[in-house]
């Protein structure tokens, strides 16, 4: 084949996805920051030639997976890798989900790159203190939910898309732990919702309105 000649959309595509899950490893074994990774993903996503793409990790260290270099298209990759403190959930053209019991690193880094993330907290062990979440979602998106009553903090950077937060009527209380969540959405968005456990989204509508309207009238009474 002609190096001189530009490549197909379907094979700059392909190297873009093994380019990104390449990038994924190295953040997870701590051979690139936080700062450093989220830099080479946005060269990843604008990159029009498989020049620019390989640049992008011909300066890190060999893998010592192979396998996590091979990423066939149009396939759901879901990935989850613990550090220490850190873990990190991709999903590229698919998506990551993580409810009921379970426990989440001090901080989690989710990458959502066509895909999307279901994060549920209302019957999670949160730690002590603060607990991280950095959502990275292009051209897809993250939805959180958390029990009301939890301390959570939000921000983030939208560019054609959001971060999106409707909190609860009932105060965060001081001695639970603080859920801080912040990032990136490109087109995309990151929707943190408050519901009980097991509480669907109607029930969730149901019982907002009771709240407001439990806060009408005390408002009342007390005038």
């Amino acid at each position: 084949m002609d190096e001189n000649l530009a490549p197909t959309p379907v094979a700059l595509n392909a190297q873009r996805e093994r380019t990104i899950n390449s990038l994924c490893e190295y953040f997870a074994n701590d051979a690139i920051e936080l700062a450093e990774f989220e830099q080479r993903l946005d060269r990843a996503h604008r990159a029009t030639s498989m020049a620019d793409l390989q640049l992008l990790t011909s300066d890190m260290p060999a893998l010592t997976d192979p396998v996590a270099q091979t990423v066939p298209a149009r396939r759901t990759v879901t990935s989850v890798i613990s550090q220490r403190a850190n873990q990190l959930l991709v999903a590229v053209m698919g998506g990551v989900v993580r409810r009921g019991r379970w426990t989440p690193a001090k901080h989690t880094v989710v990458l959502a790159f066509w895909g999307g993330a279901d994060l549920d907290f209302r019957e999670a062990d949160l730690p002590p203190g603060v607990t991280e979440i950095t959502v990275i979602a292009v051209m897809g998106g993250a939805e959180i939910k958390v029990p009301p009553g939890l301390n959570v903090e939000t921000g983030g950077i939208a560019i054609m898309g959001g971060f999106e937060h409707l909190g609860s009527s009932e105060a965060p209380s001081p001695d639970r732990p603080t859920l801080r969540i912040n990032g990136l959405a490109v087109m995309g968005g990151v929707d943190i919702k408050v519901r009980l456990p097991g509480e669907s989204s109607k029930d969730a509508r149901v019982r907002q309105k009771e709240e407001a309207r439990r806060l009408r009238d005390d408002w009342r009474d007390r005038r």
